[in-house]
C-alpha cells in the first residue's frame, strides 16, 4: 500500500510540474502565468477538482512513445466562482508547447459533456502551438469533437475563452463559436494562417501581433470582446463577467441585493440631449445613471463604437443593454454594429437575460460600401435577433428613430414589450428635413417657403405623439424618471411566457 502511495504522489508532482521548471520559468519570462496559476486565480480558492491528471497521449510515432507527461498539457475539471459551479479547461504551453493530442481533445470534450449535463458554463484558457503533428489526422479529429461540443453547449450552458498565448490554425474555430473571447495584449493572438503563410501567398509582410493580435481583434475584426493587459486583469474580468449569467438556460440570471433604490430619479437627464438634433452626446452616460451603482460591464467597446453592448444590473437583476452611440457616425446602423448586436441579443435571449434599448437612431449607414459589403443582410441579423427574442424587451427612444432603423431597434412591432419615449423624441420616415424636401421638391428653389413646411412637418410628425396615438409607444416618460419606469417594467416582466412557433431552427441570414 504504502509503495502505491508513494507512486501516486510522484505522478501528482511530475504532473503538476508540467513541462519542468525551466519551462515554467520561460513561461514566467514571458509575463505569462502557468496553467495551474491561471486556474488558481480564476477559482475560489480550494474548489477546484481536477480530472485526468494520469492521461497520457497514444502516439508512438517519431519516439513520442518515449516521452511522455501526466495531463497531456491540458488541466481539466471544475470549481466554484463565488460559490457558483463552472468546469474550466486550461491549456499547460510547458508540455509539449500545449498542442493538442487526441488524449488532449478527448479531456476537454468530457468536462465539455459533464458541464452540460449538471448545466453548468464551460471557461477554456487557450495556450496552445495548435495541432500535435506527431498524431496527425488523430489530432485534427480531436479538434472536430471539441468543435461539436461548442456547437450543442451553444445556447444551453454561457462558454467563455480566454486566449492567454497563441492560437493558430483549425484552434480558432473553438473560441469562435463560444459567447465571449478575451484576450491579453502582447501575449496572445489568433489567426487562421500565420505571418509567413500570409507573406509566401499574397506577400504582405505582417507581424503576428498586427495580423491577430489582442488590439488587432478587439479593434478591427471583432473577434475579441476585451482585451487586456495581463493574465492576471483577464482572470479578474471573467469572474467579474462571470456574476451577471446564469449557469445554464434552464436558469435566470442570479440576483445581487442592491442599496441603490429602483426607485432613483435623475434630473440631470433632463439636459442630457441636446437641443440641436445634430448635436451628439455620449449615450453611455444615461445607460450609467439608469443601472444599479453606475456599474456597466461593457462587451466590445473598441469595435463598431456606433453601438453599445454590454451588461448591468437594474433592480439587483441582470439586463442586456443595446444602445446606439450619438457620438459614433451619429449612431447610424452599419454592417459592424448590426452584427455586433445582433449577436448579443441573441446570447441575452438564449439565458433569459432581458433586454433594455436605448434608440437614437437617424437610419442605416449609406453608400457603395455598405451596400456592396451587405448591409441588407447583415442590417437583418439585428431585426432577427430582435423579433425572434422571447425575454423582456423594454425599449426607450432618447431622440431619433428615423425609418427601417425605427423598426430594427426593438420596436413594438417586433414584439416589444414596454415602448417608452422621451418628449422631444422624433419617430418618423426620415428627418424633417429630407422629407420635406421630398414632399415639396416643387418649392427647392424657395428656401423660406421650405423651412415653413419643415416646422410644419416637424410639428405634426417628428415626435412621439402620432406613434403614441397608434398604440406603438406606451408612454412619453420624463428623462429623469427612466431608471424607475424600466425598473417597474421589469418586475411586472418577471413571468412573461412567450414561445416561437415549433420549428427545428430558423434560417438567420448569416
Amino acid at each position: 500500500m504504502q509503495d502505491i502511495v508513494e507512486q501516486l504522489r510522484a505522478k501528482r508532482a511530475l504532473a503538476r510540474l508540467g513541462g519542468g521548471q525551466k519551462r515554467i520559468d520561460s513561461q514566467h519570462s514571458k509575463g505569462k502565468l502557468t496553467a495551474r496559476e491561471r486556474i488558481e486565480l480564476l477559482l475560489d480558492e480550494g474548489t477546484f477538482e481536477e480530472w485526468d491528471m494520469f492521461v497520457e497521449h497514444r502516439c508512438a510515432d517519431f519516439g513520442m512513445q518515449d516521452n511522455k507527461i501526466p495531463g497531456d498539457g491540458v488541466v481539466t475539471g471544475y470549481g466554484m466562482i463565488n460559490g457558483r459551479l463552472v468546469f474550466v479547461f486550461s491549456q499547460d504551453f510547458t508540455v509539449f508547447g500545449g498542442a493538442l493530442s487526441e488524449a488532449h481533445a478527448e479531456k476537454i470534450v468530457k468536462v465539455m459533456e459533464q458541464a452540460m449535463k449538471v448545466g453548468a458554463p464551460v471557461i477554456g484558457l487557450n495556450d496552445s502551438g495548435g495541432a500535435r503533428i506527431q498524431e496527425g489526422v488523430a489530432s485534427l479529429g480531436g479538434y472536430a469533437d471539441v468543435f461539436q461540443q461548442n456547437v450543442l453547449a451553444s445556447g444551453v450552458i454561457p462558454q467563455i475563452s480566454v486566449i492567454m498565448g497563441p492560437c493558430a490554425g483549425g484552434a480558432v474555430y473553438s473560441p469562435a463559436m463560444t459567447d465571449f473571447i478575451f484576450m491579453v495584449k502582447d501575449s496572445s493572438y489568433m489567426f487562421v494562417t500565420g505571418p509567413e503563410v500570409v507573406k509566401t501567398v499574397t506577400h504582405e509582410e505582417v507581424t503576428a501581433e498586427e495580423l491577430g493580435g489582442a488590439v488587432t481583434h478587439s479593434s478591427r475584426s471583432g473577434v475579441s470582446d476585451l482585451a487586456f493587459e495581463n493574465d492576471v486583469e483577464a482572470l479578474m474580468m471573467v469572474r467579474r463577467l462571470y456574476n451577471y449569467l446564469p449557469l445554464s438556460n434552464r436558469e435566470k440570471p442570479p440576483v445581487r441585493p442592491t442599496n441603490d433604490p429602483a426607485d432613483r430619479q435623475d434630473y440631470s437627464l433632463d439636459t442630457l440631449v441636446p437641443s440641436n438634433p445634430n448635436q451628439p452626446y455620449d449615450i453611455k452616460e444615461l445607460i450609467l445613471k439608469v443601472v444599479d451603482n453606475d456599474d456597466f460591464f461593457e462587451l466590445q467597446p473598441e469595435y463598431a463604437k456606433n453601438i453599445v453592448i454590454g451588461l448591468a444590473r437594474m433592480n439587483g437583476e441582470t439586463v442586456g443593454i443595446v444602445a446606439n452611440q450619438p457620438l459614433v457616425l451619429a449612431g447610424c446602423l452599419d454592417i459592424k454594429s448590426s452584427i455586433k448586436a445582433a449577436r448579443f441579443v441573441r446570447f441575452c435571449d438564449a439565458f433569459n437575460i432581458p433586454i433594455v434599448t436605448f434608440v437614437d437612431v437617424p437610419g442605416f449607414m449609406p453608400g457603395t460600401a455598405q451596400e456592396y459589403g451587405g448591409i441588407i443582410k447583415h442590417g437583418a441579423k439585428l431585426l432577427y435577433a430582435y423579433a425572434e427574442a422571447t425575454v423582456p424587451k423594454i425599449t426607450v427612444i432618447t431622440r431619433k428613430a428615423y425609418g427601417g432603423a425605427y423598426d430594427v431597434m426593438a420596436s413594438k412591432h417586433l414584439r416589444g414589450d414596454v415602448n417608452l419615449s422621451w418628449p422631444n423624441a422624433e419617430i418618423a420616415v426620415m428627418g424633417a428635413k429630407g422629407a420635406v424636401e421630398i414632399i415639396f421638391r416643387q418649392d427647392k428653389n424657395d428656401p423660406e417657403k421650405l423651412s415653413a413646411r419643415e416646422a410644419e412637418y416637424k410639428e405634426r410628425f417628428a415626435n412621439p405623439f402620432v406613434a403614441g396615438a397608434r398604440g406603438f409607444i406606451d408612454d412619453v416618460i420624463h428623462p429623469h424618471e427612466t431608471r424607475k419606469r424600466i425598473t417597474r417594467s421589469l418586475t411586472m416582466l418577471k413571468q412573461k411566457k412567450l414561445e416561437n412557433p415549433w420549428r427545428k431552427h430558423g434560417n438567420i441570414p448569416l
